[in-house]
């Protein structure tokens, strides 16, 4: 007599059907749950893929400072002219991957970019540390650095600068780089992946359409 694999299932998210309406709380219960467990470094950090304007993909890692379920977004902060700041400019599309490793878990979010609201920039750039704050005005991100003390020394001065030591906690004494600000990925498609014995893993995908998102099964 076959028995159902599924029964006892910790991970009811995607095991039953039908799938989730809405699949942005799932990541956000995932990434939450991925905080709680302790065993996973930085569950916000993602493989954010962009391509220039000649469609020459390039991929780096960056913090997700916020996931957005009611818009079916999330969002990260760059220099705006930076590589990445430039192609999202130039090609305001790109994807991110979310791995939580330790969980068998994997969530892949693609669709436009835009930037956000200064204000909204400046809120979260008043709670950074002060050596990040400084180190926003000190770099010029990926630009060519002959030493790592030209490096240090513009940190020193541009804390002389603002009068606050590195070593302290955020100040509101440091404004947000003008060419320093968030990103906001709007959804068009993503996809939760979660691992299960035997290679019968669960996968879906999601695709927003006006009225609302449109499920379906995948096979892994």
């Amino acid at each position: 007599m076959s028995t159902n694999p599924d029964a006892d299932w910790p991970d009811a998210w995607l095991s039953r059907d039908p799938l989730p309406a809405e699949p942005f709380p799932v990541l956000a219960e995932w990434l939450r749950e991925a905080f709680a467990d302790g065993r996973q470094p930085s569950p916000h950090a993602v493989a954010l893929a962009t391509a220039d304007a000649d469609g020459i993909p390039s991929a780096r890692m960056v913090l997700v400072q916020s996931v957005e379920p009611e818009d079916g977004a999330v969002v990260f902060f760059s220099h705006y002219d930076s590589p990445k700041g430039r192609e999202l400019e130039a090609r305001p599309t790109a994807s991110v991957v979310f791995h939580f490793s330790a969980m068998g878990r994997q969530v892949r979010i693609s669709g436009r970019v835009a930037r956000i609201e200064p204000a909204e920039s400046d809120a979260y750039f008043a709670t950074r540390p002060v050596d990040s704050q400084i180190g926003a005005w000190a770099s010029r991100q990926s630009q060519p650095l002959a030493n790592r003390q030209l490096l240090l020394d513009a940190m020193s001065d541009q804390a002389r600068r603002y009068g606050v030591s590195l070593d302290g906690p955020a100040s509101d004494a440091v404004p947000r780089p003008p060419d320093w600000g968030g990103f906001r990925l709007r959804a068009d498609r993503i996809e939760l992946w979660c691992s299960r014995p035997g290679r019968a893993h669960d996968r879906a995908q999601w695709t927003r359409l006006p009225a609302g998102w449109q499920s379906q099964r995948l096979y892994p």
